[in-house]
């Protein structure tokens, strides 16, 4: 199967890492392990996140523009060599897709959405047009793959049928997450020499971009369930970057030498990082489920996080790790603390998220689930929209 290939708010090969890009990386990789060609379509970046009307409406003339030379393109070549779906990652008001939906009709070929999600209280809002754009292209979906099962009260409504919906379970590469695991106790000896701190105290790990918002809010209710832990043995490595980083970086001052900044991290880096924690910790606020949680727990490492959005989806309280109320400091504190002095709990969860992400949100997982999707909707054609 060739398949075009477009994320409007992250294409796979953007430069600043996310959890975003991870995914429509790790998308293409698992279409490609299925057996499928995937080209990417566009880099084009669809997002607007001010609110700025003027703004939207160039980028929708822009991205009507760009349509119209992909049609050209494709139609210029042979029939063996055209795309035969397309398929579009996470689309939303704020990013939405002015490709697929004109691109996929023109070529009568089937359109394909990964992780949409729609907020009727923005249809009155700053990005009014954007809400307008990702209806429409809902509505001329064959089908929607869920990723964060918190989207589809919202999103099904909007769909030609329901059976136009159907849930794909988040996932990562479990062999690639666990490359540093074997050699996990000499990267932790190393890694507390040089930071001045003893190789026995627990390890707390928290991964994530340092934005204003959600990240910042989780960054803060982070600190503040640690400042009531004082009286443990812990130490908090932080490995993350960006335009709130000042702020996050006064947040965590009263903690002082407890916290470890190791700045951004690409991915290989990280799989070496993750399996030198014994708790990976992070509050989750208004996070969509959180590809950190995933690849964390594959490395053996349980979490601790709070319950939002698609989070109890991939993290299975009491089984790979802990989850609060969302937004709960006392009970983050409480969970943190619990596992903090339990390493035989510690060690448990870890084996169970380990092994459950192999079984449930693997690579070759999601490559199945997509071959048996998709397959169909090429094999009998577009759906009448």
């Amino acid at each position: 199967m060739r398949t075009a290939f477009y994320a409007p708010l992250k294409a796979p090969d953007h430069p600043v890492p996310s959890g975003d890009r991870t995914m429509a990386r790790l998308l293409c990789r698992a279409l490609q392990r299925a057996g499928h060609t995937v080209e990417l379509a566009s880099r084009f970046r669809s997002f607007e996140g001010a609110g700025e009307p003027d703004r939207q409406q160039r980028l929708a003339q822009l991205g009507e523009r760009i349509a119209h030379a992909l049609i050209r393109r494709y139609r210029r070549r042979t029939a063996s060599l055209q795309p035969q779906l397309w398929f579009t990652y996470h689309l939303y008001h704020k990013a939405p897709d002015w490709l697929g939906p004109p691109v996929s009709d023109a070529l009568g070929i089937p359109y394909v959405v990964a992780e949409a999600s729609y907020a009727p209280k923005q249809e009155r809002g700053p990005w009014a047009q954007g809400c307008v754009a990702s209806r429409t292209a809902l509505a001329a979906a064959d089908l929607v793959l869920g990723l964060n099962a918190a989207d589809r009260a919202c999103v099904l409504p909007l769909l030609r049928s329901p059976d136009c919906w159907a849930p794909l379970a988040p996932f990562v590469d479990p062999e690639r997450a666990r490359v540093g695991v074997d050699q996990a106790a000499a990267l932790r000896q190393s890694l507390a020499r040089s930071l001045g701190f003893d190789a026995g105290t627990v390890v707390l790990l928290t991964v994530a971009m340092m934005r204003p918002g959600a990240k910042l809010a989780s960054y803060r209710l982070l600190a503040q369930a640690l400042s009531q832990l004082t009286a443990r043995r812990w130490q908090l490595l932080i490995a993350g970057d960006g335009p709130a980083r000042a702020e996050v970086l006064a947040t965590f001052a009263d903690l002082g030498p407890r916290v470890h900044w190791l700045g951004a991290h690409e991915q290989d880096a990280l799989a070496h990082l993750y399996p030198v924690a014994d708790i990976y910790v992070w509050p989750a606020i208004s996070e969509a489920y959180g590809m950190v949680l995933l690849e964390a727990q594959a490395a053996g490492v349980p979490v601790v996080a709070g319950l939002t959005g698609g989070v109890g989806d991939i993290v299975r309280s009491g089984e790979t790790g802990l989850l609060v109320p969302v937004g709960d400091a006392a009970a983050f504190a409480q969970a943190v603390a619990r596992l903090i002095d339990s390493a035989d709990e510690r060690r448990l969860l870890g084996q169970q998220a380990a092994r459950a992400v192999g079984e449930r949100h693997s690579l070759d997982a999601a490559a199945r689930a997509l071959d048996k999707l998709l397959t169909p909707l090429v094999a009998t054609g577009k759906t009448d929209r």
